[in-house]
C-alpha cells in the first residue's frame, strides 16, 4: 500500500486549512501521521518501510500516514518548522497534534500511535 503524497492544497484539505483558521482544526475523520523526509536522507529511507507497514496493519479506516517532501514543500516545512528530517507530526482527531523527531524505531510508532493518536492494531 502506497502512502500518499501531500501538497499545500492536499495538506489543506486532508489536515489543516492553514490559510483559513488561525486556530488548529483538523480536516480529516481518522488520526493521521506525517512524515516530513527528503529523498537524499538516509534516516527517511530507513523509516519509509516502517511507514508502509504500519498503514497496512492499522488500515485506512483507522490511520492515514502522509509524506510531505521537505524539498519541494517548503512552505509546510517551515510552517511546522522543521529543522531534522525525519521529523513525524502525530495528529489526533481531537487535540492538538505532536511532533516526533528521528528515524524512529517500529515499537516506538505503535506506542505513540496508542497513546496519542488512541488508535490500537488490528
Amino acid at each position: 500500500m502506497a502512502l500518499e503524497f501531500l501538497t499545500k492544497d492536499t495538506f489543506k484539505s486532508k489536515v489543516f486549512d492553514f490559510e483559513n483558521n488561525k486556530d488548529w482544526k483538523f480536516e480529516g475523520d481518522v488520526p493521521v501521521i506525517i512524515d516530513f523526509y527528503a529523498d537524499w536522507c538516509n534516516p527517511c529511507k530507513m523509516v519509509a518501510p516502517i511507514l508502509e507497514e504500519l498503514q497496512e496493519e492499522y488500515g485506512e479506516d483507522k490511520l492515514k500516514i502522509f509524506k510531505i517532501d521537505t524539498e519541494d514543500q517548503r512552505e509546510l516545512a517551515a510552517m511546522f518548522g522543521i529543522q531534522s528530517i525525519p521529523s513525524l507530526l502525530f495528529v489526533p482527531v481531537e487535540g492538538q497534534p505532536q511532533m516526533a523527531m528521528g528515524a524512529l524505531p517500529k515499537d516506538t510508532f505503535v506506542q505513540a500511535i496508542s497513546d496519542v493518536l488512541k488508535v490500537e492494531a488490528n
